[in-house]
C-alpha cells in the first residue's frame, strides 16, 4: 500500500520559524518533523510514499531526495497553487495505484499510531474512507466526529463550540481511502476532506467509519504545541525510536559534544553533535540544543529550543524561548517565556525581550535594548559594521568567512581600481581565517593587496604610509574577548577611517554594490613577509637620539605578552644597546586574549622581576604593539595617568619643545595641562577616542599625543599609537635628562582619578545628556564628549556616553581619593536617577 504525506501548508502560525522553511521541514529534537512521520511509515512497513508540496517545494525535495535516508521510496506533486487537503491528493493521483486503498497523512504531526491496525480495520468494514481519531480533554480546536457502536461516522462538526460538541474524539488527518474516493475529487480544484469531502459522502450515506486509535499524536500547529511536541519526545511519551546515545538518565547527546566542569544539566536534554557547553552554565530540560550550539560561561538556559549553529552569550538567561538557527543572544541578555527569535537574528549585550515577544529572521536588536513588541519589518536590522574598535564580532557567529569577504570587496569598492591595500594581523588562528576572506574580497574589486602576515599594528600603519597605499587592514583577536575579533581599516595615512569613509563602507555592503571587475582587471596579491619590518625598523632608529641611549647602557625588563612585538623590538632594543631580560617573548595564540585577574598577574610578576635583577625599568607591550605599561625599579606600577605625566615632563623638558602642543582626552587629569603650562606649550583636548587623538596628531605643533591608558603618539615618528616608539622615546628621555623613572614620578604632583560605568538603555541616553546640560549649563567646561562639569578651580566630572554599548562612563578628578570616588558615586546616581 502506498503513502500520501501532504506537506504542502505555509505554517503561519509557526511564524517566525516557518518564514524560510516550510512546516514540515521545522526541526523537532533531533529530526524535521516530516522526517519523523517518515520514520514512522518506515517503522510500519510502507515503502512507496507520495508527498504532496506547494509552498517552497524545493526545500522539502533537496533535503529528502529519493527518500534512500528514511529507508522509503520518495516521489513528489507540486502543485502549482494551493488545493486543500484533497485537492493535493487528487492532483497526485496518477502516482496511485488505480485499484489499491492507500493512507494519507500529514507531514506536520507527531504520532506513534500503529497504521497496520488503522489499515487492517478499513479493510474489514469495508469502509470508503476511514478517518483516525483520538480523544482529546479540550476538542475546541479540532474537527470533532461522533460514531455508532459499529464505529460508522454520524456527523462532522469543524472546530465546534462547547454547544455544539457532539464527542471528544476529534480527527487526526491521518485518512485509509478506496481509490474510488478519488472519483469524487473535482480535479485542479481547491477541496479539503473534513469540510468538503466527507461531508458530501456523509449526506450521501457512503460508508465513512472512524478509527478510534491509541497511542500519541498532536498537530505540530502553534509554537505552544511546538514546545509540548518537543518536551513529549523528550519525555518519552511517543516512541519516536532512538533519540540519540544516553549521557545520562535523560541526557541525550550525539557525537563531538564538549561539555566543561561545572556544567549544570537537569534532564531531560538532547544535544545535537558538536554542541559546547562552557563552564558554570546550567541548562534545565525539557531543553533542546542542535548540532554546532555554543552555551558560554555562566548561561542559563531553561526549558528553551535552540536550533542550529546558535550562540548563548555569556550570563545570558533564556526561559520557555525558541532560538533559530545561526542567531547571536549577547553577553546577559535575558530572553523571557513564549518568546521566539529567528534565524540569523543577533541580540544585543544586555538586551531584554519580552515574554512572547517574537524576532522575525536577520534583524538585529542593539545591545541594552528593551524589546516589549514583535520585530518585524526592517525598523531595528543591523545597518552599521563600524563601532570603536572597527568592525567587531563574535568569530563564526558574527563575522563569518562569507562575511569577511563580503567586507573587503566593499572596503575595495570604496578605493580606486588597481591601488593598493596593506593587510595583516595578528597570530591567532580566528584572525588568521578572517583575513584569508578579506583577501579574497579584495581583489574581486581590483585592488592590489600585499599580505605582511603577523606584524605588530603600528608597523602595518607605518608601512601603508610609507608606501602610499590606498589603505591597509588588520585584524586582531580582541584582548578583551577571546571569541571576538577586531577588523580595523586603516586610510592612506594609517590611521583609523574616518566617520564618512565607514558609513561609505556601510552603504556599500549593506546594498551590496560591490564593484565586479573584469578578468584583466583583478587585483594581485602578494606575500611579503618582513618587508614591513625593515622599512619600519630602519626609520625608527633614525627617529632617536640613538647615541644617547646607547650610552646610556640601560637594562630593562620587556614583557612581550606573547605577540608579535617579539619579533620586530628585540632587534631595535639590540641596536640602541640596551640589555632586555625578556618575558613572554615566544609568540603563543593562547596567551593573547587575558582575563584582568591575569593581566594584573602578569604586570606584578613584571615588578618583581625588574626589581630581582636589578633592572631600569619594566614594560609590559600589548599583543597589537600599541599600549605599554610601565614599572619602576622598585617594583611599582604606573597608572595609565602618571605614565602620561611622566613621558610628558620628560618631553616638554627640552626647551626646543616650547611653544609645541600635547593632545590628551577629556578624561585625563590637570596636571598634564599644568605641565605643558610650566613648559610653556599648549594643551588640546580631544574626544575620549583613539580616531580624535591621531587626527589631532596631524597639526604640525604637535609634539606628544597621549590617551591614558598607555597608548602615546610621537607625531614626528607618526602620527598613530605605537608602543615600541614610545619605549624608545622614553629611553631617550631619560639618558638626555640623566634620570630615571623612580625620580620623574616622586617629583610630580599626585592626582586623583575615579571612574565607573552606568547602565542605560540606548533610548534614555539623549534624555540623560539634555537633562544634564540643561541643569548644569552654567559648569559646563566641555560638551565633545558628553557633558564634562567643572566643580572647583581643580576638581571636575565627566559624563560620557559610551558609542558602543548602552552605558555611560563617569570620570571624575578630586583633591583626594576620597573626594574622587565621592563625586563619581554621586553622579553615577544623578545618571541612574535620570535614566528611569
Amino acid at each position: 500500500m502506498k503513502a500520501v504525506v501532504m506537506a504542502g501548508g505555509e505554517g503561519s502560525r509557526l511564524r517566525p520559524l516557518t518564514l524560510n522553511r516550510p512546516k514540515p521541514m521545522v526541526p523537532l529534537v533531533h529530526r524535521v518533523v516530516m522526517a519523523h512521520i517518515g520514520e514512522l511509515l518506515r517503522r510500519n512497513h510502507f515503502t512507496d510514499v507520495v508527498v504532496t508540496l506547494q509552498y517552497r517545494a524545493e526545500d522539502i525535495q533537496n533535503y529528502f531526495g529519493d527518500g534512500q535516508g528514511l529507508g522509503v521510496n520518495m516521489h513528489y506533486s507540486v502543485e502549482t497553487r494551493p488545493l486543500g487537503t484533497a485537492g493535493s491528493v487528487k492532483y497526485a493521483a496518477s502516482q496511485l495505484e488505480s485499484s489499491e486503498p492507500f493512507l494519507v497523512l500529514s507531514g506536520d504531526a507527531l504520532t506513534d499510531f500503529n497504521l497496520a491496525d488503522i489499515v487492517a480495520f478499513h479493510k474489514r468494514v469495508g469502509a470508503l474512507a476511514t478517518l483516525t481519531l483520538t480523544r482529546v480533554p479540550n476538542p475546541l480546536e479540532f474537527g470533532v466526529i461522533a460514531l455508532d457502536g459499529d464505529g460508522r461516522i454520524q456527523g462532522f462538526v469543524e472546530k465546534p463550540s462547547w454547544g455544539e460538541i457532539l464527542s471528544d474524539t476529534v480527527n487526526t488527518g491521518i485518512y485509509v481511502l478506496s481509490h474510488q474516493v478519488l472519483d469524487e475529487i473535482a480535479p485542479e480544484t481547491p477541496v479539503d476532506f473534513s469540510r468538503d469531502l466527507f461531508p458530501k459522502l456523509l449526506e450521501r450515506g457512503a460508508p465513512l467509519y472512524g478509527y478510534v486509535a491509541q497511542g500519541y499524536w498532536t498537530d505540530v500547529g502553534t509554537l505552544e504545541d511546538y514546545h509540548k511536541a518537543s518536551a513529549d519526545i523528550l519525555n518519552r511519551k511517543v516512541d519516536v525510536g532512538e533519540i540519540a546515545p544516553t549521557l545520562s538518565e535523560g541526557i541525550y547527546a550525539e557525537e563531538d559534544v564538549e561539555i566543561e566542569d561545572g556544567v549544570e544539566l537537569r534532564a531531560p536534554i538532547y544535544l545535537g553533535r558538536g554542541v559546547r557547553i562552557k563552564r558554570g552554565a546550567a541548562v534545565y530540560g525539557p531543553t533542546v540544543i542542535r548540532a554546532h550550539t555554543i552555551i558560554d560561561n555562566r548561561a542559563h538556559v531553561d526549558r528553551s529550543i535552540l536550533w542550529q549553529n546558535a550562540y548563548v552569550g555569556q550570563g545570558v538567561e533564556l526561559r520557555g524561548a525558541i532560538v533559530a538557527g545561526r542567531s547571536s543572544i549577547g553577553a546577559r541578555a535575558v530572553v523571557f517565556e513564549g518568546a521566539v527569535i529567528a534565524d540569523q537574528c543577533t541580540i544585543g549585550e544586555g538586551a531584554v525581550i519580552h515574554p512572547n515577544v517574537k524576532v522575525w529572521p536577520q534583524k538585529r536588536v542593539d545591545a541594552g535594548a528593551t524589546l516589549r513588541s514583535s520585530l518585524i519589518w526592517g525598523s531595528q536590522a543591523r545597518r552599521t559594521l563600524f563601532g570603536r574598535y572597527g568592525v567587531t564580532g563574535l568569530v563564526n557567529v558574527d563575522l563569518t568567512p562569507e562575511f569577511a569577504t563580503r567586507l573587503g570587496a566593499a572596503f575595495g569598492a570604496s578605493l580606486p581600481k588597481h591601488s593598493t591595500v596593506v593587510i595583516n594581523r595578528d597570530p591567532h588562528r580566528s584572525p588568521r581565517m578572517i583575513k584569508r576572506g578579506i583577501i579574497a574580497g579584495l581583489p574581486s574589486a581590483g585592488l592590489n593587496v600585499i599580505d605582511i602576515k603577523s606584524d605588530p599594528i603600528p608597523v602595518a600603519r607605518y608601512y601603508t604610509r610609507a608606501i602610499h597605499a590606498a589603505g591597509g587592514v588588520h585584524v586582531r583577536l580582541s584582548p578583551y574577548d577571546p571569541r571576538t575579533v577586531d577588523i580595523r581599516f586603516f586610510s592612506g595615512d594609517g590611521l583609523n577611517l574616518s566617520k564618512a569613509r565607514e558609513r561609505a563602507i556601510e552603504t556599500i555592503f549593506f546594498r551590496e554594490d560591490f564593484r565586479r571587475v573584469y578578468l584583466d582587471d583583478i587585483g594581485r596579491i602578494e606575500d611579503a613577509p618582513g618587508i614591513a619590518e625593515k622599512r619600519y625598523s630602519d626609520d625608527f632608529v633614525k627617529a632617536l637620539n640613538a647615541d644617547a641611549i646607547y650610552a646610556a647602557r640601560f637594562q630593562i625588563v620587556v614583557d612581550y605578552s606573547n605577540g608579535p612585538a617579539a619579533t620586530v623590538l628585540p632587534s631595535l632594543l639590540n641596536r640602541l644597546g640596551v640589555d632586555v631580560v625578556a618575558l613572554n617573548e615566544r609568540i603563543d595564540e593562547a596567551k593573547i586574549s587575558l582575563s584582568q585577574e591575569e593581566f594584573q598577574r602578569a604586570l606584578d610578576r613584571l615588578g618583581a622581576i625588574t626589581v630581582a635583577v636589578g633592572a631600569t625599568l619594566g614594560v609590559r607591550i600589548d599583543v597589537g604593539g600599541e599600549r605599554i605599561w610601565l614599572v619602576d625599579h622598585l617594583g611599582h606600577k604606573l597608572s595609565g595617568g602618571m605614565a602620561a605625566a611622566v613621558l610628558t615632563e620628560l618631553l616638554l623638558r627640552d626647551e626646543t619643545l616650547h611653544g609645541g602642543a600635547i593632545v590628551l582626552p577629556l578624561n585625563q587629569p590637570n596636571l598634564l595641562e599644568q605641565l605643558a603650562l610650566k613648559h610653556g606649550a599648549q594643551s588640546v583636548r580631544v574626544k575620549n577616542d583613539q580616531q580624535a587623538l591621531m587626527e589631532a596628531a596631524l597639526a604640525p605643533d604637535v609634539r606628544l599625543a597621549l590617551g591614558g591608558g598607555g597608548d602615546f603618539i610621537f607625531p614626528e615618528f607618526h602620527p598613530a599609537i605605537d608602543g615600541q616608539i614610545a619605549i624608545a622615546k622614553l629611553l631617550e628621555l631619560l639618558a638626555i635628562h640623566k634620570t630615571t623613572l623612580h625620580q620623574v614620578v616622586r617629583g610630580l604632583p599626585p592626582f586623583h582619578l575615579a571612574q565607573r560605568r552606568m547602565y542605560c538603555a540606548w533610548e534614555h541616553k539623549g534624555t540623560v545628556l539634555r537633562v544634564l546640560n540643561e541643569q548644569y549649563h552654567e559648569r559646563i567646561l566641555n560638551s565633545t564628549d558628553g557633558v564634562k562639569l567643572r566643580l572647583n578651580d581643580n576638581d571636575w566630572v565627566l559624563i560620557a556616553p559610551d558609542p558602543d554599548g548602552p552605558f555611560f562612563h563617569i570620570y571624575a578628578e578630586g583633591s583626594s581619593r576620597d573626594a574622587a570616588n565621592a563625586t563619581a558615586d554621586k553622579y553615577a546616581r544623578i545618571v541612574e536617577g535620570l535614566r528611569a
